[in-house]
């Protein structure tokens, strides 16, 4: 590989994951033509960007994108083969990974940077699968919002329909 396609690569790593809150560092090696194939078509119907690229040039661009070193910790996680993947929902990387697994023995993840937030080891896996979207989020919280109005209401309309009946009784009795 040319130096100047060396430099191309890290300059898109650098803007990646300076632009992204989250992204995944896995080992996808030993997967044949068409597992690897297969993996990277659900990433794809999800939305999630996978790469594999080596590690020193992954390395470069962490440097790059990191004025504070915030990706420290991740380095000791880039030996052996690596694939990187981007995404914009945190646990979508995950959740695909582990789906895979129950076939294959095969991604591996090495390492995830969520929202500042550093993972490493395969361990981590299950963590990162059970995270909640924001999206999910959102919804538990207009469904927690909305549930007191909800009870209000319903409260209201048996108490209106109760107090209904108890004047429709009161009213059919003789006196």
């Amino acid at each position: 590989m040319k130096r100047e396609d060396k430099t191309t690569i890290i300059e898109e790593l650098t803007k990646k994951f300076t632009d992204s809150n989250f992204f995944y560092i896995a080992d996808s090696s030993e997967l044949n033509v068409g597992d690897i194939t297969q993996f990277r078509g659900l990433c794809y119907e999800k939305g999630i960007e996978m790469r594999v690229v080596k590690n020193t040039l992954i390395k470069k661009a962490l440097e790059a994108a990191s004025t504070d070193g915030a990706y420290d910790e991740l380095y000791d996680a880039l030996k052996g083969p690596s694939s990187l993947m981007f995404t914009d929902t945190a646990n979508a990387p995950a959740k695909i990974m582990e789906e895979f697994r129950k076939k294959h023995a095969k991604p591996v993840l090495k390492a995830a940077y969520i929202d500042s937030g550093i993972y490493i080891g395969d361990d981590a896996l299950k963590e990162l699968a059970n995270l909640k979207s924001k999206e999910e989020l959102i919804g538990e919280i207009v469904s927690l919002l909305q549930s007191p109005a909800k009870n209000v209401i319903s409260a209201l309309k048996s108490s209106g329909s109760t107090i209904a009946g108890l004047v429709k009784t009161l009213q059919e009795r003789p006196e």
